[in-house]
């Protein structure tokens, strides 16, 4: 079988972005149990299927094909989420030139999305950019492992990239959208990415002159869990941190550009963090 032939091209549009789960839908469910089906599956497809190169589609080993698990450009990365270790696979065909995104940044990006039966849900064929901090978990930390590529302008201004990562995630249902059945994808689906990511960007998401990625005040990796003045608005979508009435980038006393090295009242709490300064 091949992925390349779209035996079912059904585009949703942008499959990637997270959903809010329902919570009548996750009674019962034993997520640790389903990352051990997902990663037992994966492997299984893993051993069972070859990248061809001649023409970059996925096939079915059936005469003695290396199969995807003996590549040598297959890596594993280990991801904790909600207590639960998941297995993210990733085929890197090329690193990339320029630099890596954080979980917290944004891509410009190619892709296409199946399913490990070869239906194509999603695709996109011209550049879109992204915030990982609004994709699947999959996509989020897959890409981290990838660098953009090289900017180059025609004369006419028009423009394209070269060098620019590529590779394909084969990502657990627990990184992608659990046991919530989308429109064309099933409950506790693992899912395949083709993609290659053109460039990177810096996020600061909330404008606050502060890198969305160092507002992950406890240091666990995700920025979507700190939330300093318990106002529902996670640090990196809030532009007052501490809920002081005052803005973070205004916090900024010795006026440096970066209000994280500010602590008036000395108490090893930088301003934009401390209420109380």
């Amino acid at each position: 079988m091949k992925i390349k032939n779209l035996i079912g091209l059904l585009i949703i549009g942008l499959v990637i972005f997270s959903c809010k789960k329902d919570d009548n839908n996750t009674v019962d469910f034993d997520a640790a149990a389903q990352a051990i089906e997902d990663d037992n599956t994966l492997i299984e497809y893993l051993q069972s299927h070859y990248l061809n190169e001649e023409d970059g589609g996925i096939w079915t080993v059936t005469n003695d094909e290396s199969p995807l698990m003996n590549d040598s450009r297959l890596n594993v990365q280990n991801v904790v989420k909600d207590d639960i270790s998941y297995k993210l696979y990733y085929l890197k065909q090329n690193e990339g030139v320029t630099v890596s995104p954080t979980v917290a940044d944004s891509v410009l990006a190619t892709y296409t999305g199946m399913r490990l039966d070869s239906v194509v849900f999603d695709t996109r064929a011209s550049v879109i950019w992204f915030s990982l901090t609004g994709v699947i978990d999959g996509w989020s930390y897959g890409f981290t492992n990838f660098k953009g590529g090289n900017k180059v302008i025609a004369e006419d201004e028009s423009f394209y990239y070269e060098n620019s990562g590529k590779g394909i995630l084969f990502i657990p249902s627990g990184l992608a959208y659990g046991n919530i059945a989308q429109t064309t994808i099933p409950a506790n689906a693992p899912l395949i990415f083709e993609f290659e990511l053109h460039a990177v960007n810096d996020a600061d998401h909330d404008n606050d002159g502060i890198l969305s990625i160092n507002e992950d005040i406890d240091g666990d990796g995700n920025v979507k869990n700190d939330d300093t003045d318990s106002d529902t608005i996670p640090n990196y979508l809030d532009s007052d941190d501490d809920g002081d009435g005052i803005l973070t980038k205004d916090e900024d006393a010795n006026e440096d550009g970066d209000p994280t090295n500010d602590d008036t009242d000395g108490d090893g709490i930088p301003d934009y963090l401390d209420a109380d300064n």
